[in-house]
C-alpha cells in the first residue's frame, strides 16, 4: 500500500526595513516593517499516517532543534486538524535550508509549508483566508511565511499589506553558525534605549515605514533601495555580536550598495546592483573563510511543489 504525501515550500525572509516601537505594558513591541521573501527555501514533505511527528534534516545543522508538542512544525499541522475536524495525522520531514535562529523567519517558514501541506494532504481546502488565521495564532512572521513577495507588516508583523515591487532585487547571505536569541536581541534593545535616552531621537509609539522607502522597492532602483535599508534591531545586534560589525563593513567595501542585519539577525544581508555583483560578492565571503550564498527577492509564499 503506497502512503500519500505531499511536499511544499516556503520562504525564508528578510527585513529590508524594521522599525520598532517602545515596549509596551504586555511585554511586546509594536512594528513597521517591510518584508521581502527571498529564494532560500525550507521544504516540508507530509505523508498520511495516524499520528503526529517531524523530524528534520539538510545542509544546516538541525540536531538542536526540538521535535516534541511545542515545535511550530506539529502545532501547525494539529492546528489545521482541529479547524477542519480531521481525525487522522501525519508524517513530517522538513529539509531545512534557512537558517536557525539567523533572523529570517525559518521557523516560521516551515509552519507555513506545513499548513499548506497538510491541507493538500488531507484535501481539507480549507482555503488561503483560513490559513492565514491560523497562521496568525502561530508567531508573527507566519502570515508573511504564506503570502510571500514583499508587504508591509504592522502590529506585531501579522497585519500585512501587500507592497508593489517591480524587479528582481540581488541579495548576498552572510551566515553565522551560531544563532541569535529574539527576544535576547529586542532586551538589548530596550536597555539600550533606557540607557541611551537622552541620546536616542525619541522613539515613535506608533512605528511607520518612510513613503520614500515604498517609492524605491515600487521604481526596482537597489541604488535608491539601498538608501533606506533600516533596522532598529541591528545596534542591539551588534552589541551582542561585535563581529558583526566587520561582516557589514567587508561586505559594503566589496561591492554591496549597503548591508543589514537580517531581522534579530545574526544573519547578515547585502543588498548588490545585479546578479553578476552578487556572485563577485559572495565569492569574496567563501575566499574569506565564511559561508555566503546569493538569492533573489521577492519570492513566492508557501505553496506545494
Amino acid at each position: 500500500m503506497v502512503t500519500r504525501s505531499v511536499t511544499a515550500t516556503a520562504p525564508g525572509k528578510i527585513n529590508v526595513c524594521l522599525r520598532v516601537g517602545p515596549l509596551r505594558d504586555d511585554g511586546y513591541h509594536d512594528v513597521a516593517t517591510i518584508f521581502q521573501a527571498v529564494s532560500l527555501v525550507d521544504e516540508v514533505n507530509a505523508s498520511e499516517s495516524e499520528t503526529f511527528s517531524v523530524s528534520f534534516t539538510g545542509p544546516i545543522d538541525t540536531s538542536g532543534l526540538t521535535v516534541d508538542e511545542s515545535n511550530l512544525v506539529l502545532r501547525a499541522a494539529r492546528a489545521v486538524a482541529a479547524a477542519a475536524n480531521y481525525s487522522g495525522g501525519a508524517s513530517i520531514e522538513v529539509i531545512k535550508r534557512v537558517p536557525i535562529a539567523g533572523g529570517m523567519g525559518g521557523g516560521s517558514a516551515d509552519a507555513a509549508a506545513t499548513l499548506v501541506a497538510v491541507d493538500a494532504l488531507w484535501g481539507t481546502n480549507l482555503g488561503t483566508a483560513k490559513l492565514a488565521e491560523i497562521a496568525a495564532t502561530l508567531g508573527a512572521d507566519v502570515p508573511f511565511a504564506l503570502h510571500g513577495g514583499t508587504a508591509l507588516g504592522v502590529g506585531r508583523g501579522d497585519i500585512l499589506s501587500p507592497v508593489l515591487a517591480k524587479a528582481e532585487f540581488h541579495w548576498v547571505l552572510v551566515l553565522n553558525d551560531d544563532g541569535l536569541s529574539t527576544p535576547d536581541v529586542f532586551r538589548q534593545l530596550d536597555r539600550h534605549r533606557n540607557e541611551h535616552s537622552i541620546d536616542i531621537e525619541t522613539v515613535a509609539v506608533d512605528p511607520t515605514v518612510d513613503d520614500k522607502f515604498l517609492h524605491a522597492l515600487r521604481s526596482g532602483d537597489a541604488l535608491a533601495l539601498a538608501e533606506y535599508l533600516r533596522n532598529d534591531l541591528q545596534a542591539a545586534a551588534l552589541q551582542l555580536r561585535p563581529e558583526l560589525g566587520a561582516v557589514l563593513e567587508f561586505g559594503e567595501t566589496h561591492g554591496a550598495l549597503a548591508g543589514i542585519v537580517s531581522g534579530s539577525g545574526p544573519t547578515i544581508a547585502l543588498l548588490a546592483p545585479d546578479e553578476p555583483a552578487a556572485q563577485a560578492l559572495a565569492a569574496e565571503f567563501t575566499a574569506d573563510g565564511q559561508t555566503a550564498l546569493t538569492v533573489t527577492a521577492p519570492a513566492p509564499g508557501a505553496r506545494v511543489r
